[in-house]
């Protein structure tokens, strides 16, 4: 049965900027899913059609924040269209009634969708109050100017500082593989026998040659602490286990170096590009080797390198190269520098 358009009046400010006018308000959770609507680029075309098509992934996470009590302080953002349901400004108040796609969605589709989904299941969802920004009848290039300034110039939070906060955030806003990569990543830079002691760089720390960025580490890590990956597989689900993993990879290569271990203008090590390669290295070469050889200790991981002095990985093999080049180049030379024992048992093919 569809559902009968309520008559909404909403407290308003109005606002001026440059030349155009917008009304920011509040709205109920229930009114904003009932009004609005995604405009798809490519799959209309009418006036304002600036969105993407929806990710239903992306979705089902929201829903899932929105039923955990998540907040939604960001203001979500709206082009009144409706030539049939007039919005009105009376008051400093804002009346019209909930007539469905009365208004297309410039910024926000997603959160609007994983909400709408959210009611669907906690129909008391409905009555959370929303923060809304309404702009009237904008051309398709002014929704596309305003959905670029938000989604281009209002660059996000740096990733070294969003993975430190996870340390502290409650567990509904976190990405459980970030917050493990974090920990580990924390374990090596805090450690007293650890290769990387003091190395992680943090947030608010000076700026310096070398060391390596918690974003960068984090990175680096969280594909081996997915669900159904690498750790998972060989069923190491504890974080002390998959610390001490990743501990006894760095170890085995400072083991190799020996005194240049800490030279930070030469060890490849100690940028960026050479804890992403070794982190790569043991995911693809080191780890489906160790078991098996039924070990991945330092010295298991140490005897199939042959990084010998006169063959060490140096910084300057990877000056000039960006993105993931670099990072390549350190996988590269690693492999070439792998030794692999034979296995303590033989495979069964048949």
């Amino acid at each position: 049965m569809e559902k009968k358009p309520d008559t909404i009046r909403s407290p308003c400010i109005k606002i001026n900027q440059g030349n155009k006018v917008f009304y920011l308000t509040k709205l109920p959770a229930s009114a904003l899913t009932q009004i609005s609507y995604a405009a798809i680029r490519g799959q209309t075309d009418e006036q304002g059609a600036v969105q993407r098509v929806l990710n239903p992934s992306r979705i089902s996470s929201i829903k899932s924040f929105v039923l955990q009590g998540g907040d939604f302080p960001n203001t979500l953002v709206l082009n009144w269209v409706s030539q049939n349901n007039k919005i009105e400004h009376i008051d400093n108040s804002l009346l019209f009634t909930t007539d469905e796609h009365s208004a297309q969605i410039i910024d926000g589709q997603h959160r609007i969708a994983g909400i709408r989904s959210a009611i669907t299941s906690d129909p008391l969802i409905g009555k959370l109050e929303l923060p809304v920004v309404i702009y009237q009848n904008l051309s398709t290039k002014e929704c596309a100017d305003i959905f670029l300034s938000i989604n281009t110039e209002q660059k996000p939070a740096p990733r070294s500082l969003v993975f430190d906060l996870y340390g502290i955030a409650s567990s509904e806003n976190i990405d459980p593989a970030a917050v493990r990569a974090r920990d580990i990543a924390m374990f090596l830079n805090e450690d007293e026998q650890s290769p990387y002691q003091g190395q992680i760089k943090l947030p608010g720390a000076p700026t310096r040659k070398g060391g390596i960025a918690l974003s960068t580490a984090v990175s680096a890590i969280k594909p081996l602490v997915e669900e159904k990956s690498v750790f998972e597989q060989i069923d190491l689900m504890e974080l002390q286990g998959q610390r001490q993993v990743v501990f006894n990879l760095f170890k085995a290569l400072q083991e190799n170096y020996k005194n240049k271990w800490g030279d930070h203008r030469s060890n490849a090590f100690m940028y960026a590009a050479g804890f992403t390669g070794a982190i790569d290295f043991l995911k693809l070469k080191l780890i489906p080797y160790c078991t098996t050889m039924e070990s991945i200790t330092i010295k298991t991981i140490s005897e199939s390198l042959a990084l010998l002095s006169d063959r060490l990985i140096l910084q300057d093999e990877v000056k000039g190269l960006g993105g993931k080049d670099a990072p390549k180049k350190i996988f590269d030379r690693l492999v070439e520098c792998f030794a692999p024992q034979k296995t303590k048992r033989k495979i069964e093919i048949i």
